[in-house]
């Protein structure tokens, strides 16, 4: 198998044959855009300053994407192969029982903090992409929520949270993700009042705490749909 991220991005038009060549240049062009549209948005960023910032022509941009539509989805792409990349590692860090899922959680929520302005970026951004790479990243976005959809899946499996049938699984793993993006959404109140370590520290035990009193003492199941 080949590099999941450059599969997904295959289809973003390009003059250059030499595929090695296309991947280091939109890596520069990555890196250049990223910075320019956290500082000052997608649409008051211009191709020439993403050009300019990547270190070659308009010209020579536009042999690697064909449109600034093009650059956001190549930067929303590589946002969540970061992260994907950090909650695996993450996961492989992770201990075994019940403290695995409060180890992604914090791996996924510092993953967050670290990429704060990535994350609201694409939320913020990319409504202005077309519909096909608008559908391509919120698969991502389901896609990073599988990752720790799969370690509760493996606990309730191993009998490590017990009573989780496939639909609470699933809610749960989206809960977690939504409370990683609430500390970006809401770090201008939040960051007044908790760290980082005490915001984890605080949604691990209300995560843990619901976890154990449903169903780690009693043994009772979850309620069904």
């Amino acid at each position: 198998m080949g590099d999941p991220q450059v599969e997904r991005t295959t289809r973003v038009p390009t003059q250059v044959k030499n595929q090695g060549l296309v991947a280091r240049r939109r890596r520069q062009i990555i890196d250049a855009a990223v910075h320019l549209f956290v500082d000052q948005g997608f649409h008051k960023t211009t191709t020439r300053q993403i050009a300019q910032a990547a270190g070659f022509s308009t010209g020579t941009l536009y042999e690697y994407v064909a449109s600034k539509e093009d650059v956001l989805y190549l930067v929303c792409d590589a946002i969540h192969a970061e992260m994907e990349r950090s909650i695996a590692e993450g996961v492989a860090r992770a201990a075994g029982g019940r403290e695995a899922l409060a180890g992604v959680i914090r791996e996924y929520f510092l993953v967050c903090d670290r990429m704060s302005d990535h994350i609201l970026l694409i939320y913020q951004e990319a409504k202005s992409l077309p519909p096909e790479w608008r559908k391509n990243v919120l698969a991502n976005e389901v896609r990073v929520t599988n990752l720790i959809q799969n370690v509760i899946a493996r606990l309730s499996q191993n009998g490590d949270l017990p009573g989780l049938d496939a639909s609470a699984i699933q809610l749960l793993a989206h809960n977690i993700t939504v409370l990683g993006h609430m500390w970006t959404f809401r770090r201008w109140f939040l960051g007044k009042h908790y760290s980082i370590d005490q915001y984890i520290a605080r949604q691990t035990a209300l995560i843990m705490g619901d976890l154990i009193a449903r169903n780690g003492n009693r043994g009772e199941p979850w309620p069904s749909k």
